[in-house]
């Protein structure tokens, strides 16, 4: 019950974000830090709704924002060489990091002691003592860290957990999580992308943590910020001679007190997906996409299939969300899909994940 008037209380929230914003209300000042992230895309494509205005861009290479600035055609003069001439120049409010992910962490150390807050691209980082190191700015000079993943914002998702959270599908068993696509190279990713992400050090692993760290974030948060006790994985390089140096396929094998979690992330999957599968004693859902879901709560009657609207805003994208969380017209709650204490557990998994492939053998994670 209690969970429900909070979704209740999320859905009204947003409805007087939505109808309530005036015209005249100043958009968040923000700017974007790194462009060899594709994830880019999504902002620099993004409509207008006012609620967001991109006041600089870093980006060191002048190639690379030459193209993306012709592509949307924005001006060559809000690309800035450096975080230090951004801040000479402009006083954004929020910065998106859209580089490698090992970059989070320099991101967050410039813009922390200067009351910025900030935003990456999942996962959060590339090791424990990164996301320490994050959390540690983070709450020393009071700024929000967020992690975006494109699967926050599926309805079939938020679906699925709504039917968990209400007792429909009984005691959880079983979450089985796929992610991933035919590999970076074979869908045509730009170089400036697969320079870092096929690097063990800037992106922290191949497919393990590309994708493995969705199947990590969805199940903490399906179990409401609970650790596994034990993560066994194996990793396998299928593909040496496009990507020598990292994993492009994984399986990860997280255990619960009275459930498991499979996260099966891969750069060798016939076609792209993220799909969800959540096994209860008395029913399960799978969510086969952003807007299909199928859902079985009696043996004797087959699954029923629907498709579901997006999310309301500003819960249907993440730079609305971010930036309503800012101006204190949503309050973050904890273990949810962004939030720092749900990504800290996302690469505490990636870590021993990476661990136990190396050792062959389970990891023990210390339940604090």
């Amino acid at each position: 019950m209690k969970k429900n008037l909070l979704l209740l209380m999320l859905i009204i929230g947003s409805q007087t974000i939505t109808f309530g914003q005036s015209k005249e209300e100043k958009p968040l000042q923000v700017a974007i830090i790194g462009l060899t992230h594709t994830h880019v895309h999504w902002i620099l494509g993004r409509e207008d709704l006012g609620d967001i205005e991109i006041v600089g861009i870093v980006e060191p290479n002048t190639d690379l924002a030459g193209r993306y600035m012709t592509q949307y055609s924005m001006p060559m003069e809000m690309i800035y060489r450096d975080m230090e001439a951004l801040m000479e120049a402009q006083s954004p409010e929020a910065v998106f990091a859209f580089g490698s992910i090992f970059d989070h962490l320099s991101v967050v150390e410039f813009f922390a002691p200067r009351g910025i807050h900030v935003m990456v691209e999942k996962p959060l980082a590339v090791s424990m003592a990164h996301a320490r190191r994050i959390v540690e700015l983070a709450e020393k000079h009071q700024i929000q860290v967020f992690t975006n993943y494109e699967t926050t914002w599926y309805p079939t998702n938020h679906k699925a957990k709504e039917l968990l959270d209400n007792e429909q599908l009984g005691t959880l068993r079983k979450v089985v999580v796929h992610d991933g696509h035919q590999g970076p190279v074979e869908i045509g990713v730009n170089q400036e992308f697969l320079d870092w992400l096929t690097d063990p050090i800037l992106n922290g692993g191949g497919a393990v943590t590309d994708f493995g760290c969705y199947g990590a974030n969805l199940l903490t948060w399906l179990v409401d910020g609970k650790k596994p006790s034990t993560v066994w994985a194996m990793t396998q390089t299928n593909k040496p001679d496009i990507y020598p140096k990292v994993d492009d396929e994984a399986t990860i094998v997280l255990g619960y007190d009275g459930m498991q979690g499979v996260i099966q992330a891969s750069w060798n999957w016939t076609f792209s997906r993220k799909d969800m599968e959540v096994y209860g004693t008395e029913g399960y859902v799978i969510a086969d996409n952003r807007n299909d879901l199928r859902t079985r709560l009696q043996e004797n009657l087959p699954a029923s299939k629907e498709t579901l609207a997006e999310l309301v805003y500003p819960y249907n994208d993440p730079f609305a969300l971010f930036a309503a969380q800012i101006k204190g017209d949503v309050t973050p709650v904890p273990y949810e899909l962004s939030s720092l204490e749900n990504n800290m557990i996302v690469v505490e998994i990636l870590d021993a994940a990476k661990e136990s492939a190396a050792s062959g053998t389970a990891v023990t994670l210390d339940p604090e």
